[in-house]
C-alpha cells in the first residue's frame, strides 16, 4: 500500500527555505540576509506571526537578483529596489547581457560613472562576489572589465585593488579569509590566460621570454604583462614560476628571444648574479651572437646591484612601453 504521503513536496518547498539556507544558497552570511531585510527592505513576502522567515522561491529569486546586481557594481540601495521591483513586477531588474562573441556579463546601458574616491563599480562588485564565493559573478565581471577596458586598465582599475582589498580583509581577520583569495587569484589567471590566448596572432619576430626567478611564486603580474603583449600581438614564451637557474639559461640559448623579462616580487627572491647571467647569455652564430634586452621587474630588485645593460621599469606600462619599442624599432624579419 501507498504512503499517503509519497506526494507531498519536501517541507522546504511547502514552507519556503530558512534564512540559513538561503545564505547559504547565496553564498552570504544570515546576518547579511538579515541586513538586507532591515537596511533594503528585503523580507519574504509572506510571514505568519510566531513563525521564522520561510523564503518562497519569488522571494529567493529576488535575493539572488540582488547579488547578481550587486557583483555588477551597483550599489546596493539601488539593487535592492529593482530586485523587489522586479519580484513584484512593477518593472525588470536591470539585465546582463552577454557580449557579441564572449562568455561574459555586463551591465547593460552606458558605462557606470565611477565612485567618489576613484574606485570603479566593477572593482566593488567584484570584491563582492569574491567574497561570496560566487564564481559565476566573479567570472562575468572579470570578462566584462578586460573586454571594456583593455587588459592593462582593466587590471589597475579592478582586478589589481579588488585583491588588495581581498588581502586586507584577510589581514585584518587571520586565516578567514584566504579561500577568498584563492578563489579571486584563480579567476584573474583564468581570464588573464583566455585574452592571452584571444590576442591576434604573433609572427615573423623572435619571442618575450617571462620568467619568475628560482624562488619566485607570485606568477600574476607576468601574466597580466603576458596578456598585454598579446593584445599588442607581440610574440612571448611565458615559463612561469620557480624558473631553475640553469633552465632559464637554456630557455634563453633555445629560443633566441628579443628581450627576457625576470620577475621578483620580493628582495628574498631577487638574484643578481643570476640576473648577470642572463644578460651575458648569447645566442647565434659565432662572430655574429646576440645578446637579449632584459627587464628585471618587480619590487624585489635592489636597483644599486642591477646590471648597467638591464631595465628595471616601474610598473607594468613602462615595461609594455619598452618591450613594444624593442619590436618597432627592430628591422623587418629581424
Amino acid at each position: 500500500m501507498a504512503s499517503p504521503h509519497t506526494d507531498r513536496p519536501p517541507p522546504q518547498e511547502r514552507y519556503g527555505l530558512s534564512t540559513g539556507a538561503v545564505a547559504r544558497r547565496l553564498g552570504v552570511s544570515p546576518t547579511t540576509v538579515r541586513s538586507w531585510e532591515k537596511r533594503y527592505g528585503m523580507a519574504p513576502e509572506e510571514r505568519q506571526e510566531g513563525r521564522h522567515r520561510r523564503w518562497a522561491p519569488r522571494d529567493v529569486a529576488m535575493l539572488e537578483d540582488m547579488c547578481r546586481l550587486t557583483a555588477s557594481g551597483v550599489p546596493p540601495a539601488e539593487a535592492a529596489r529593482a530586485a523587489r521591483a522586479a519580484r513584484h513586477g512593477t518593472a525588470a531588474a536591470p539585465a546582463l547581457r552577454p557580449s557579441p562573441g564572449s562568455g561574459a556579463a555586463r551591465l547593460s546601458g552606458p558605462e557606470r560613472p565611477r565612485a567618489p574616491g576613484g574606485v570603479r563599480p566593477e572593482c566593488r562588485g567584484l570584491a563582492r562576489a569574491a567574497l561570496r564565493l560566487d564564481s559565476p559573478a566573479v567570472e562575468a565581471v572579470l570578462g566584462g572589465a578586460v573586454r571594456d577596458l583593455g587588459v592593462v586598465s582593466a587590471w589597475e582599475e579592478v582586478m589589481a585593488p579588488a585583491l588588495h582589498a581581498v588581502g586586507r580583509r584577510w589581514g585584518e581577520s587571520g586565516e578567514r579569509y584566504v579561500e577568498v583569495e584563492h578563489l579571486l587569484s584563480w579567476h584573474v589567471s583564468t581570464v588573464l590566460r583566455t585574452a592571452s590566448a584571444c590576442g591576434p596572432p604573433a609572427v615573423g619576430a623572435p619571442p618575450v621570454l617571462v620568467a619568475c626567478m628560482p624562488q619566485e611564486q607570485h606568477t600574476l603580474p607576468l601574466e597580466v604583462l603576458v596578456a598585454g603583449l598579446a593584445e599588442r600581438a607581440l610574440p612571448t614564451r611565458m615559463l612561469g614560476a620557480s624558473v631553475p637557474a640553469e633552465a632559464l639559461v637554456a630557455a634563453v640559448r633555445r629560443s633566441g628571444p628579443a628581450a627576457v623579462v625576470l620577475w621578483s616580487q620580493s628582495r628574498c627572491t631577487a638574484d643578481a648574479v643570476l640576473a648577470r647571467r642572463v644578460v651575458q647569455s648569447g645566442f647565434g652564430l659565432k662572430g655574429a651572437r646576440t645578446a637579449p634586452l632584459v627587464l628585471l621587474a618587480g619590487p624585489g630588485w635592489p636597483t644599486h646591484r642591477l646590471p648597467r645593460t638591464a631595465l628595471h621599469p616601474s610598473g607594468l606600462r613602462e615595461a609594455l612601453h619598452a618591450l613594444s619599442g624593442l619590436y618597432r624599432s627592430r628591422p623587418a624579419g629581424a
